[in-house]
């Protein structure tokens, strides 16, 4: 049987990698979703939480405008040397 979750128990695999680009240009949850918003994402500062945390998925177009918000590629974002 399939579980599509790590082996943490995460929803996502990027979650952290967000958070830890979110620190080193030390904005707020808040100004990342006003960012993603700016982009044309739905998304507020409780799905960023949840995003981090693992408790919520990632789509393939949230990790290619979280990527572009940051100035890395999806593939630093899921950890893919």
């Amino acid at each position: 049987m399939f579980i599509n979750k790590t082996n943490d128990g995460r929803n996502n695999i990027c979650g952290r990698k967000i958070s830890e680009l979110r620190g080193c240009l030390k904005i707020s949850q808040r100004e990342l979703a006003d960012r993603l918003q700016i982009a044309g994402l739905d998304v507020d500062k409780n799905a960023i939480q949840r995003m981090e945390s693992g408790k919520r998925f990632i789509t393939d177009i949230e990790i290619l405008a979280i990527s572009k918000i940051f100035n890395v590629t999806p593939n630093d974002l899921l950890d893919i040397k």
